[in-house]
């Protein structure tokens, strides 16, 4: 004699979740987590390009400095992220600011991936660290301080 089996009634529901839980939050969690990283990438890259920018169009050293890590926060905040004391790093070949010279600027900045605690955030695990260089050239035409 055949067996019946059980009506399978009901079941889809569990299967539902279990899918929902198991595949689709950690799914839904690498994607936010991708977006916002690739956010920062976006962001130091704009920031780099935009420091580089304001350092070589002022008038001495140290007012390119302060430029530069204006134009820096400026550029990440646009992003939604804060800028650090040291996310930027200028360095000159030779004298700085000397027509035909190159200012090389580095953009730091470490991404908190989303949803964790602050002691996790803090760590190694729960955030990735991006940055950006970008060489400007001095203008050739630019007066000599």
């Amino acid at each position: 004699m055949l067996k019946r089996l059980k009506p399978d009634q009901g079941t889809a529901v569990v299967e539902f979740v279990v899918l929902v839980v198991l595949v689709l939050v950690p799914v839904i969690y690498l994607v936010l987590g991708a977006m916002r990283v690739q956010a920062g990438a976006y962001a130091v890259t704009q920031a780099a390009r935009e420091a580089g920018r304001a350092y070589v169009q002022s008038a001495s050293p140290t007012e390119g400095s302060h430029d530069a890590r204006l134009a820096t926060a400026l550029a990440l905040e646009d992003q939604g992220f804060d800028a650090g004391p040291d996310s930027v790093t200028v360095e000159c070949d030779g004298r700085c600011l000397t027509p035909g010279s190159q200012v090389r600027v580095s953009v730091n900045l470490k991404v908190r991936l989303p949803f964790l605690p602050d002691s996790l955030a803090e760590s190694t695990v729960g955030s990735v660290r991006v940055s950006a260089e970008h060489v400007v050239p001095v203008d050739e035409y630019r007066s000599a301080l």
